[in-house]
């Protein structure tokens, strides 16, 4: 308490520009950018010199960018803000192994306050306090100056400009084929760079505020229903899971039972499907856009129809219910439900609930206009971390001891892995729940069931923690996702699909979130021009 009454009551001190340049420069390249000049130094396999040539890099740079940013009334205005959040951005690229690129920026701006405030932990707070609070303080406290003589200040400023400029210059002579070397071959480097998330954050906005939106194009206009054999109207529940990864799923192999309620329901899980991104922002509209992962643009995939639109379009009656804070514009055409907190208090907190609540809908959606066809999209929190213990009611809880803090890398691996392992289980739950209801309107409707995950997460292997890792670095457990079918045998007939074409499919065939939008119009029963064959994974296997 005497340190910050002291440090609150410290009268300002005096500090020359280029001083105050330098020492936020150095602050900035040996401390916030540690984790960057570290992989560097493990990609150059361990060359000493080129890692203290990299510190000198860093520094020299930082002093160029900060001299033309250090005018009166300015600097202050600008730097104060980036320690703050370049404390915030170092904490978490040194906890998670996060790296702050486009795709990690819009995730972040699309996040919820419940999900937001998951990652407040004392570890967290503690960083933020010293890392960032404490530099940015003493930084406001220093009266810079910049000298009487107007021809001196130019002159060490100058000085200073040119010591830097020249470092890098002798840098590059020495150095510039191990530089070149391990840039050409590892791109994402300069994703690493503090406070590289300000570029790309002003990108953010600009493309999401100052640009103008593509105009909307309207898809599948011509989409028509194939009538079923049986002329019973289809019932189909679309299941979009968070944050699994089928690594952990018991039906893909996982040595572990994490499928206890489906493992004899007749689900169909496919073994090598992958997703469109590593985040929900990019992964929710591109699973459900037609377009591919290689070729996906955003901002068009969200000013177009989507499959859910295209099944509007042919009739489908299509309700949309989140769990998850936000459809990412999926649902922006559809009758969208946000799960009542007062009503169900029983299974929420103040920010977040069980998927359970979903369950509430469905018989009233169900029941609603009876005969007519139906999709309804439930979007699941499902494993989203790093608060996996809330994510499941205690009482379903089946591996233990399990981690029940949100600062993930204090637990032990084990403790992260049986948490996870939990939420799987509970999805496992939920998702037999949904067939088991699906299974008492068998008279009435051609009953069906789809999940897919959009994206994966990393549980500690190889330092990486969570999820939204460039897709070009990112491993496997972030990439590869659960996909389950599941109707009953008269489905299959009805809708003319052979059910034993579909299970070798599902054991042997690479499949992706390019697949989903032609498979639900396939395994629904909708004619489009819009549906392509070669990606319906169902349209190689007609009866």
């Amino acid at each position: 308490m005497n340190i910050l009454k002291s440090l609150i009551s410290l009268k300002k001190f005096p500090l020359y520009v280029s001083t105050v340049i330098f020492i936020v420069s150095a602050y900035f390249a040996v401390v916030f950018n540690h984790p960057i000049i570290q992989k560097v130094y493990e990609l150059s396999h361990y060359d000493l010199p080129l890692y203290f040539a990299s510190h000198l890099l860093m520094l020299s740079a930082f002093i160029i960018i900060f001299s033309l940013l250090a005018w009166p009334y300015l600097f202050k205005i600008i730097v104060i803000p980036l320690i703050l959040l370049s404390a915030l951005a170092f904490y978490a690229s040194v906890t998670y192994n996060i790296m702050f690129d486009y795709d990690m920026m819009e995730n972040i701006f699309e996040t919820n306050t419940g999900e937001a405030l998951s990652y407040v932990n004392l570890s967290s707070i503690l960083a933020f306090l010293v890392l960032g609070v404490l530099p940015a303080f003493l930084l406001f406290k220093v009266k810079i100056t910049y000298g009487k003589s107007l021809l001196k200040t130019f002159f060490v400023r100058a000085l200073l400009l040119f010591g830097a400029i020249a470092m890098i210059a002798l840098i590059a002579a020495l150095y510039y084929k191990d530089y070149a070397s391990i840039g050409r071959n590892n791109s994402y480097l300069n994703k690493m760079i503090n406070p590289s998330y300000a570029f790309n954050t002003g990108k953010y906005i600009n493309n999401h505020y100052f640009t103008t939106p593509l105009e909307y194009l309207k898809l599948g206009e011509d989409a028509k229903i194939i009538p079923a054999k049986n002329n019973k109207p289809t019932l189909m529940i679309m299941v979009i899971g968070e944050t699994a990864r089928s690594q952990n799923i018991h039906h893909n192999g996982y040595e572990r039972n994490t499928n206890p309620y489906t493992e004899n329901i007749g689900l169909i899980s496919f073994q090598h499907a992958t997703s469109c991104g590593t985040a929900t922002a990019i992964s929710l509209p591109c699973m459900f856009s037609n377009m591919e992962r290689t070729k996906y643009n955003k901002n068009r995939a969200v000013n177009q129809d989507n499959v859910l639109d295209i099944l509007d379009h042919a009739g489908v009656n299509i309700h949309w219910v989140g769990n998850d804070g936000g459809d990412k514009r999926v649902a922006q055409n559809l009758t969208k439900i946000i799960p009542d907190r007062e009503k169900y208090s029983d299974l929420c907190d103040s920010y977040t609930c069980y998927d359970s609540i979903l369950l509430k809908y469905l018989p009233e959606l169900i029941n609603q206009e009876p005969k007519q066809n139906k999709l309804i999209a439930l979007h699941l929190i499902g494993s989203h971390g790093p608060t996996y213990s809330k994510r499941y009611p205690k009482d379903k809880t089946l591996f233990e001891p399990a981690c029940e803090r949100s600062d993930i890398e204090k637990c032990s691996t084990e403790e992260i892995v049986n948490v996870y392992d939990n939420t799987i289980a509970y999805t496992d739950y939920l998702l037999a729940e949904m067939i088991n209801t699906l299974k008492k309107y068998e008279d009435k409707y051609n009953v069906a069931l789809v999940y897919m995950s959009d994206h994966g997460e990393s549980l500690g292997e190889n330092g990486l923690y969570l999820h939204g890792t460039p897709y070009i670095v990112a491993p496997k457990e972030q990439t590869h996702v659960p996909l389950y079918m599941w109707a009953p045998d008269d489905y299959y007939t009805t809708k003319g699909i052979d059910k034993s074409c579909i299970q070798q499919s599902a054991l042997n065939d690479d499949v992706s979130h390019d697949n989903l939008f032609h498979t639900l119009l396939g395994f629904y029963g909708v004619a489009t021009q819009e549906k392509q064959s070669d990606l319906d994974i169902t349209a190689h296997c007609k009866l």
